[in-house]
């Protein structure tokens, strides 16, 4: 062997040697302890998918912090943190086991999303900048113990999957305030979803649309008051300003319209759908009414009209809806008495298929809709701060339940 071939192997074997104590060091934190490893698949999904999250290079039984936080549309940081212990291999998955302690109790791979808390109190839910607006939001997730450097991954949460369309609707171009929302051209068309909200006002649903429109449906989300152009409150709205926006939406889905709605607007969705059997194929009522309330705020005006006439108080009539009905309650609702409205409503149906009702033990008015965004139980309204009964982990489980329960409602037209 030559001189020259024999420097170059010692030379190999100096370079693989210092590499291999390079990748040796690199796995370890202070003190020589192994590095902690945080890994969250998918690392990108639709803000209604849940995440697995693991943490490694742990000793057995050894306790590690793993946190997220996210930021709102108003530069609020929100933040969950849950301590756990990790088992006889070193590793924590969140998916499989329960915090000792921390910001929520039990198993849940999701409960560090919906059990983030604002710095300040005041602030209800978790409100990212509008889906037509940012596509997606940030959560930056942790892992640390031990007095070893922390894991960090941060996870993209996605709006839209494929190239889904927003277009702003007028009551001067359109004849309705809302927001149209399409899925993207490849996607093959599901029936369409007319989404009307409660007694927020302004245009309900901008949330869900992006998510209902990746899977293929058309959404309308309308506004009826408190928006540009409309009346700043719940009063004579006409069930035919409804059946406009259906009609809009109609020519982009698959020939099957359904009303989602929520509170207040379930009202409108059932009145719809028995005045236009014609146009509405199925709808969804989320912490539903099965009367007709007066106005909001209340002066003694009617909420609704048609052709001209107020709808009078008292129990909605469905016997000429034609299509099915899924109602969504939680037992717990102290904003109003959704479960026994949901039960009311599924007897006056009739029954059994096609129409069913989804009751939540430990949800309260935040039943719905999609699931893992932070929200409390007491929000702040046009009139006030109102309980809404249910607890924070009743509600996010009725809405991880209730969320499949209604995609594959609608999937099913």
């Amino acid at each position: 062997m030559s001189s020259r071939s024999k420097t170059y192997r010692i030379l190999s074997a100096v370079v693989a040697g210092l590499l291999l104590a390079t990748l040796l060091v690199g796995d370890r934190g202070r003190g020589g302890s192994p590095r902690l490893r945080l890994d969250v698949a998918p690392a990108v999904a639709l803000a209604d998918q849940p995440l697995r999250v693991r943490v490694t290079g742990l000793a057995a039984g050894e306790p590690v912090v793993v946190a997220a936080e996210a930021h709102d549309h108003s530069g609020h940081r929100w933040r969950a943190a849950a301590t756990f212990v990790a088992d006889a291999n070193g590793v924590v998955d969140v998916s499989r086991d329960a915090p000792v302690k921390g910001s929520y109790s039990g198993v849940d791979p999701m409960g560090l999303f919906w059990s983030m808390d604002p710095p300040d109190g005041d602030v209800s839910y978790f409100a990212p900048f509008w889906p037509h607006v940012r596509r997606d939001f940030a959560v930056r997730l942790s892992a640390e113990g031990g007095g070893r450097e922390p894991a960090v991954v941060t996870v993209r949460r996605d709006w839209t999957a494929g190239e889904v369309s927003f277009t702003e609707l007028t009551p001067t171009t359109h004849g309705v305030r809302g927001m149209l929302v399409l899925p993207p051209p490849e996607v093959p068309r599901r029936s369409g979803v007319l989404w009307v909200g409660g007694s927020e006002g302004g245009v309900g649903g901008l949330y869900d649309a992006p998510l209902l429109a990746s899977r293929g449906h058309p959404v309308l989300c309308l506004a009826y008051f408190g928006a540009p152009g409309l009346p700043d409150s719940l009063h004579d709205i006409p069930l035919e300003y409804f059946a406009t926006a259906a009609e809009l939406v109609a020519p982009y889905s698959d020939g099957e319209v359904a009303v989602m709605s929520y509170s207040r607007g379930t009202e409108a969705a059932l009145l719809l759908a028995q005045q236009r059997p014609d146009l509405v194929r199925a709808v969804v009522v989320y912490a539903p009414s099965s009367v007709v309330h007066l106005d909001y705020p209340y002066t003694g005006a009617p909420a609704w009209t048609y052709r001209g006439r107020p709808v009078p108080t008292g129990r909605i009539p469905v016997d000429r809806i034609d299509g099915p009905v899924l109602a969504v309650a939680g037992e717990d609702d102290q904003l109003w008495d959704a479960p026994t409205y949901a039960a009311e409503l599924l007897l006056a149906l009739g029954g059994g298929p096609p129409h069913r009702a989804l009751f939540y033990p430990d949800a309260g008015h935040g039943v719905g809709t999609f699931p893992y965004l932070p929200s409390k139980t007491v929000h702040r309204a046009r009139t006030g701060v109102y309980a809404h009964g249910g607890t924070r982990a009743g509600d996010a489980a009725a809405r991880r339940d209730g969320w499949s329960e209604v995609l594959a409602f609608l999937g099913a037209l």
